[in-house]
């Protein structure tokens, strides 16, 4: 088995799908709420199948912070990143391939948007790192 992250992009991918580019506070309640109990079922189903391991969602606000010297205050940038760098959530999984991990990706994809069309948006697929990378001279 290897962990994966599923990584939900407020905008992001390859390509902007058609049915994704509706911001989600401008879909209907109803349409949120589709939404949300849609990716409560994909949960349910890696749970029954033991793929499920943890999932949450994230809020747009934040800053990207860094170290700056001993003593001296974190630099923030922000208050908000850029929107490509936004995550909207993540779920993670531990499947048997990377082909399986694909097709959780898949299914976590077609969630409802707007209308009740499925979104196809991107989802980009992570593996957890097992070993740290081996460092040669």
């Amino acid at each position: 088995m290897a962990k994966y992250l599923l990584l939900k992009h407020y905008r992001g991918g390859p390509e902007q799908m058609p049915n994704a580019r509706t911001p989600m506070d401008r879909w209907t309640p109803d349409e949120v709420g589709a939404h949300i109990a849609f990716m409560e079922h994909v949960a349910d189903v890696l749970r029954e199948r033991g793929e499920f391991v943890d999932a949450q969602a994230v809020s747009p606000e934040g800053a990207f912070v860094r170290f700056d010297g001993a003593g001296r205050p974190p630099v923030t940038d922000g208050p908000f990143a850029e929107t490509k760098d936004l995550i909207a959530g993540w779920m993670i999984i531990d499947v048997e391939s990377v082909e399986r991990a694909h097709e959780a990706a898949a299914f976590l994809s077609s969630a409802p948007g707007p209308g009740g069309a499925p979104l196809q948006e991107w989802i980009e697929v992570r593996p957890f790192l097992e070993m740290p990378p081996t460092v040669t001279d």
